[in-house]
This record gives C-alpha cells, sequence and structure tokens, in this order.
C-alpha cells in the first residue's frame, strides 16, 4: 500500500478504522502503561486514544503519514497547535501532544524525542506482510532498550476479508519482540469487520519493543 492508498482513503473519507471513541482495551488496561510517562504511538490517524492518554496523565507523541488526520484532530478537540515543518514533516503541537505528519519509515529519533512507551492499535494491521517487518525494525530504532507497550491486534482466517485491516496472527505477534504476554484475547465485535459479519478474534498484548 502506497502512501497515495491512505490519502485516497482520508480525501474520500473511508476511514472505517476511525473507532470515533476511545478502544475498549486501551481503557482496560491503561494500567499497563503506568510509569510510562511519553507514549510514542504509531500511524495515529485521528485516533481517540491519543486525547485519551493525554487525558489519563501521558504525554503523547503519534506519527501519521496524512497531515489533514491531524488537522482535524486538533479542531475536533478545539484545540489550537503550534505547527514546525522540519524538511518533509509537520510537527504539529498543543499541551501534551506532539503529532508528526510524515513518512514513518523516514523517521530519526531527533523527530520523535524520547519516549517511554508505545501504543499501536492500527499500525500493525494497516500494513501488509511485507512491510509489516520493516514497520517493527523501524520503530526498534525510534525507542531506548526496555521499553514496553501495548500491541492490539486482529485475526481472522484467510480470505475471509479484503484488508485493511489485515489479519496479524499471534505467533507472528511474537516473533516481533522480545518478550510478549497476552493479556486479552476475544471476540472482535467492532469496526467494518464485525459488521460484515466476517468472525474474527481481537488480540491485546504488553510487549517489549526492545
Amino acid at each position: 500500500m502506497e502512501p497515495a492508498f491512505w490519502r485516497a482513503r482520508w480525501a474520500e473519507h473511508k476511514i472505517g478504522f476511525h473507532e470515533g471513541r476511545p478502544n475498549a482495551l486501551l481503557e482496560q488496561y491503561l494500567t499497563r502503561l503506568d510509569g510510562r510517562f511519553r507514549v510514542l504511538v504509531p500511524l495515529c490517524g485521528k485516533s481517540e486514544d491519543l486525547a485519551f492518554l493525554a487525558a489519563n496523565g501521558h504525554a503523547v507523541v503519534g506519527v501519521e503519514l496524512v497531515e489533514d488526520a491531524i488537522v482535524q484532530f486538533f479542531a475536533e478537540h478545539a484545540l489550537t497547535p503550534t505547527v514546525e515543518r522540519l524538511g518533509d514533516y509537520a510537527i504539529y503541537k498543543a499541551q501534551e501532544i506532539t503529532l508528526i505528519a510524515g513518512d514513518w519509515f523516514a523517521l530519526t529519533p531527533e523527530l520523535v524525542g524520547h519516549v517511554d512507551a508505545i501504543y499501536d492499535r492500527a499500525a500493525l494491521i494497516a500494513l501488509p506482510p511485507d512491510v509489516r517487518p520493516a514497520y517493527i525494525a523501524k520503530l526498534k530504532t525510534l525507542v531506548p532498550p526496555a521499553t514496553w507497550g501495548l500491541v492490539i491486534s486482529i485475526d481472522y482466517a484467510e480470505g475471509a476479508w479484503q484488508a485493511p485491516p489485515h489479519a496479524v496472527g499471534d505467533a507472528e505477534v511474537r516473533g516481533y519482540f522480545p518478550a510478549v504476554e497476552l493479556v486479552s484475547e476475544q471476540a472482535n465485535t467492532g469496526g467494518r469487520i464485525a459488521e460484515n459479519g466476517v468472525p474474527a478474534t481481537e488480540r491485546c498484548y504488553s510487549v517489549q519493543v526492545c
């Protein structure tokens, strides 16, 4: 999936992946991020999870390819961000929320700054299988050693759904991280997959990134 695909989805308002409220698993397992102040949220869109994390005492740094999604987030939350442009990136900041518009795969630690944890609900499952290893490799360059976080995946039978979101199985998730704990596994009840009656499993993991 090229950047043009995601820009078209936002331009056409085909954003079924946007939940419109904080993710229920994040709400349930937020305490897993206790003591980890600044949270990196890859491929964040305009997720309500960003505001939820900030409202619960975390600083948030999100990364999103489509700048208009970031503009929409701040407008919908009645926040007026400062905007700094550095090369191909635009960095929006308001209160404890920093959102970076630009290419995930060209990010540098200097752009992201220090982070204490990661939260991935929509990044891993947004990417096709051949791109996911590169996504994980980049993630590991952006966080310090022994960084932990939460990863939420969805899994369904091959061919049952035309991705995205992509199915990411338990074994694949475990192969990406040095330490993984499955904290929740349940039938998926949200999003277009559920609306179309496709059986799927949603899993929440606590992971050590590197």
